[in-house]
């Protein structure tokens, strides 16, 4: 795949990431290198910008509004994010030669052959003056994959020296090698769900998990979420907000519990779940080492519940890979299309091939 690269000298890029957790807009600064058949990068900066709250509240209703709003949302999305940009870089006396944005998902429907995250690239190019990669699942899509996960190929060659990698972030996704060829698919609805029932305990999210550890799990409501027919599905499969929406939540809202006891079943749901998904990671040893991403790392009632679930060996890192990965990997990948590498795995989305995905907006 680069094998024909040879970068002695690092190359400056800028990730940017929202997730569907709405947790605000990631920015990390990153220098990657590629020598001797392997590539590195180093964390220069990095940033999470919160969102104001009447583009948080317009981004979670999004799927529901008319065309025009959507347009209308996407461009001021795209000029949140450069504003964000500018601001971040303004007394960095490195500058990137490429920004990279995931943008953010406001419709995800691959069995139809739709998936779209906002945030245009041309405003983000023409006011940042940075070429700009974005749009990085839909010509997975058009290749009738999933046009997810597509962290993945970062796991294997940024994170590879870890048996398998999880992500806790607005949903939980897995990868790791098999067959030497690597795996991945989301695995349940997490930091979306769970903060969706903190917030109605007037808490932005459940704080280390303190609310669901006072919760009592309830074997009933457990069992019909764990019979849903996604967990049922084999191969490549990715979830979306419209599932969550028209799926998950009615099945919550309509059960008489607590919230406390809500958000303990759906902890140990989301555990469970992970277990099983662990089960498929092959057993070259006795306990598999699993690196742990994503805002829910910082959940330890649900850590801890992932712990007692799966034999795995879970390894938490520091802060920064915890909060940034997700941008760390966008940004490669924006490296990669950059230079006409593959940045999307068949194996992964099940698509007709390998792709080299992302649409690029040249500094003007």
């Amino acid at each position: 795949m680069t094998q024909q690269l040879q970068f002695q000298s690092p190359i400056a890029v800028l990730g940017l990431m929202s997730g569907s957790s709405l947790d605000g807009l990631d920015l990390v600064l990153c220098h990657f290198t590629y020598h001797n058949s392997q590539w590195h990068y180093e964390i220069l900066a990095a940033q999470t910008v919160p969102y104001p709250n009447e583009i948080k509240k317009r981004l979670h209703y999004a799927i529901y509004g008319s065309a025009i709003e959507y347009v209308s949302l996407d461009i001021e999305l795209g000029r949140f994010m450069a504003s964000s940009v500018n601001e971040f870089l303004k007394d960095r006396p490195i500058k990137p030669i490429l920004l990279a944005s995931h943008g953010h998902t406001i419709f995800h429907q691959p069995q139809h052959g739709i998936t779209s995250q906002i945030g245009c690239g041309a405003v983000l190019a023409a006011q940042t003056g940075i070429t700009t990669i974005c749009d990085f699942r839909t010509t997975d899509v058009a290749l009738e994959g999933q046009g997810a996960p597509l962290v993945p190929i970062g796991d294997e060659l940024l994170f590879g020296q870890y048996d398998a990698c999880l992500n806790l972030g607005g949903f939980s996704n897995i990868s790791y090698r098999k067959d030497h060829k690597r795996m991945a698919f989301d695995i349940s609805p997490c930091n979306m769900v769970l903060n969706a029932l903190a917030q109605k305990l007037a808490k932005e999210y459940d704080e280390n998990g303190n609310m669901a550890r006072t919760g009592q799990c309830n074997q009933v409501l457990l069992n019909e979420l764990n019979q849903l027919e996604y967990y049922q599905q084999l191969g490549a499969k990715s979830l979306g907000k419209e599932w969550v929406d028209d799926i998950f939540f009615p099945i919550i809202e309509r059960s008489p519990l607590s919230l406390q006891d809500k958000l303990a079943t759906v902890c140990h749901h989301i555990a469970y779940q992970i277990a099983r998904s662990c089960s498929l990671i092959p057993k070259s040893q006795n306990c598999p080492t699993m690196l742990v991403t994503g805002g829910g790392a910082n959940n330890r009632y649900l850590v801890e519940l992932i712990q007692s679930y799966t034999s795995c060996q879970i390894i938490i890192p520091d802060n920064l890979t915890i909060n940034f990965k997700e941008a760390i990997i966008f940004a490669f990948l924006g490296l990669l299309r950059f230079y006409e590498q593959n940045n999307c795995l068949k194996d992964v989305t099940g698509a007709k091939s390998d792709c080299c995905g992302g649409a690029i907006y040249l500094k003007v």
